[in-house]
């Protein structure tokens, strides 16, 4: 007897891929679109060319690069673009780009940023491809003074203060854990290795004013366990859990571990110093991280952790225990404190889907409530980006939230611009774009300043 295996979800209806480049231009716009936003909403994801190698895992796939450039109240074109990776230059029978061989494997599939006149795509442990306002990519991106042995993170933090980009590396054999700081100019003014006891997942980090937070929680690497599922890690509860706290101007002597819960967290909303030698973060927290063809969160909840740096504890407190994730806050306040933070609904139940919700949150951390956007049925959003309004900007929620979200009905994708404080009520505008773009991670509004 002989038994078919299920078809991987991860391939499947909005989350498989699309499966050609197109440029559209002069895009149908419902409602109006402030004349502020000039720039380019950029989002990324998995999307393999062809027939991906097996056991196929989400986090793996071939990145591809979705923009709506906006300006004047127009929607002037939509492109998706592959990122240009070594393999895929191949396959697609593209010139090879030029940069820094990457130090183990080569994907580009988790994020989509400005920093200092550069677009970068990024995957944690490769370097970052930079690309074009088109979306072509340029080259691979390397500092033009010093180095990042093992890559960057996906979720590097441009300080709004200074114009610094703060980022870490994890790898796979010791040193385990290297944190860097990049100037707008292009130059490594820090890259110090962090002591751990194990190689391990760490997807996100947190920065305040003064300090520098990670996350040193038991999803960690087994080689053996890539190939059942694809993916390198495994849960491990036994090795316990703890926050690391370092001064910005410290070294690995100078760091601070904390025990906290055993959980993992993907995504910190935002940290800083609080009252009494206190520091504050935000944080979607899992009890564990089941496997699979994606992580599977056990139970999700977004907290607030109050580390007690005169008693060495951590009080971790449920905000709201509703499943939500992809934090985003106003990133002026990056680092400093924040009343308002927006995320995204989840599946309710184990064997959900990532984006099987149809609502975004707004919370009001200040005032303890929550604003919910419910799109519909059947229509299912994205990670959001707070963008300010000029005229707004002397208030933390002063401009819009945006985001891509998927209608079942149509298979297609739509851009939509939400007033933030009003954000349970009608879109101010929605961009209808001319094909579906997959679920996939992160993105950012590039204004034309900053590209």
């Amino acid at each position: 007897m002989t038994t078919t295996a299920p078809a991987n979800p991860y391939l499947a209806g909005n989350y498989g891929p699309v499966a050609e480049e197109i440029t559209t231009t002069d895009l149908e716009v419902r409602g109006r679109l402030p004349e502020a936003l000039t720039g380019r909403y950029l989002r990324t994801g998995p999307n393999p060319n062809g027939a991906p190698p097996q056991p196929y895992h989400w986090f793996l796939g071939d990145g591809m690069i979705h923009g709506i450039e906006l300006a004047g109240g127009r929607a002037g074109w939509y492109r998706n673009r592959w990122v240009r990776t070594g393999e895929l230059t191949t396959k697609l029978g593209a010139p090879a780009v030029d940069g820094p061989a990457q130090p183990m494997y080569d994907a580009s599939n988790t994020n989509v940023l400005g920093f200092a006149g550069r677009i970068l795509s990024l995957t944690e442990g490769c370097y970052p491809y930079e690309l074009s306002r088109e979306l072509d990519t340029l080259r691979r991106f390397m500092p033009t003074a010093g180095d990042l042995p093992h890559g960057l993170t996906a979720h590097p933090k441009v300080d709004p203060v200074t114009g610094d980009l703060h980022g870490f590396s994890y790898w796979f054999v010791e040193p385990y854990l290297y944190y860097h700081v990049i100037r707008p100019d292009g130059t490594v003014a820090v890259s110090e290795p962090i002591t751990l006891p194990r190689s391990v997942s760490m997807h996100d980090f947190a920065i305040t004013r003064d300090h520098v937070l990670f996350f040193d929680q038991p999803y960690v690497f087994d080689l053996d366990i890539a190939m059942q599922q694809g993916f390198p890690f495994r849960w491990a509860p036994e090795h316990g859990a703890r926050l690391g706290v370092l001064p910005r101007t410290g070294t690995d002597a100078d760091i601070r571990w904390f025990d906290t819960e055993t959980c993992y967290c993907f995504h910190p909303m935002n940290a800083y110093e609080g009252a009494d030698n206190t520091i504050v973060v935000d944080v979607p927290k899992m009890d564990g991280v089941g496997s699979g063809a994606a992580p599977t969160p056990n139970k999700l909840s977004l907290e607030r952790w109050t580390v007690d740096l005169n008693a060495g504890l951590v009080k971790q407190t449920v905000l709201d225990d509703t499943p939500q994730e992809f934090c985003r806050v106003n990133e002026s306040l990056l680092g400093s404190p924040h009343r308002f933070g927006y995320t995204i609904g989840t599946g309710m139940g184990a064997d959900d889907m990532p984006y099987a919700s149809t609502r975004v949150f707004k919370h009001d951390l200040v005032a303890a409530t929550r604003a919910d956007h419910d799109f519909g049925p059947g229509c299912h959003p994205g990670e959001l980006v707070f963008v300010a309004d000029p005229e707004r900007a002397s208030a933390e929620d002063g401009g819009w939230c945006m985001g891509l979200v998927h209608d079942d009905a149509t298979m297609r994708t739509r851009l939509v611009v939400l007033d933030a404080q009003d954000f349970a009520g009608s879109p101010v505008a929605e961009v209808m774009l001319p094909t579906r773009v997959p679920y996939g991670f992160h993105g950012n509004w590039v204004p034309d300043t900053l590209a």
